[in-house]
């Protein structure tokens, strides 16, 4: 381990833990909030909606985030009529790109999660809400959906994590995130093993951050729904 050489570049690497954080935060934030209604209509079995949904979802869970991420940012560029478009500032920022990407992606997945949890509940929450007249908005909006948000904590703290090393892909369209820190780094020093196991260890603290707080989630919301 070349210490001398890591600690001069600390910085860099702080820099680029900034950046990573900043970019799972957004894909996160903004993937959940478009993956519950998804979800919703997801789970409404046998509706036009409902299929359309799932295509969106068997596409990017099919497909690598890799090769996402080339046909938006790369992909997008080659046609005429998208760089004279008012969102060429947008598609043509690595940050944006990069961004949609991981949002697109993410929300695939944590639709189905959601689905999934929604279709697993208990028949007699369900049973139970409609005995007192709930109407089916009220329904979804005061037991099932929270119910289903609960439930999937589990599931959706794995995909947070998978999302965290994903976000490792946008050094490649040049965002000097943790990745790119370490590219940075064994570029300038050539030192290899020092470098990435640098950027190893910032992600494991990060992951570590992650799973204790869903941990922390789960005992608070999760918990209490478990058989005693």
């Amino acid at each position: 381990m070349s210490l001398d050489i890591i600690f001069e570049n600390l910085p860099l690497y702080l820099s680029g833990a900034w950046t990573t954080f900043q970019l799972l935060l957004v894909s996160l934030l903004l993937g959940l909030l478009f993956a519950v209604p998804l979800g919703v209509l997801r789970s409404f079995r046998g509706s036009l909606v409902s299929r359309a949904v799932w295509v969106y979802t068997y596409v990017f869970r099919g497909t690598p985030m890799l090769v996402q991420l080339f046909l938006i940012y790369y992909g997008l560029a080659q046609f005429e009529w998208v760089q004279q478009s008012s969102l060429w500032p947008l598609l043509s920022s690595a940050w944006f790109c990069a961004c949609l990407t991981f949002v697109l992606n993410t929300c695939a997945y944590t639709t189905e999660i959601i689905a999934g949890s929604i279709k697993a509940l208990p028949s007699g929450e369900i049973e139970a809400a409609k005995s007192i007249g709930m109407s089916r908005w009220v329904m979804f909006r005061r037991i099932i959906l929270p119910s289903a948000l609960r439930r999937s904590l589990p599931a959706y703290s794995n995909e947070a994590i998978f999302m965290l090393h994903g976000t490792s892909l946008a050094s490649i369209v040049t965002i000097l995130d943790l990745t790119g820190a370490a590219r940075v780094v064994n570029s300038a020093h050539y030192i290899p093993f020092s470098a990435f196991i640098t950027a190893a260890v910032f992600y494991f603290l990060m992951t570590l951050t992650l799973v204790g707080l869903f941990h922390k989630a789960e005992a608070r919301w999760l918990k209490p729904l478990m058989p005693r």
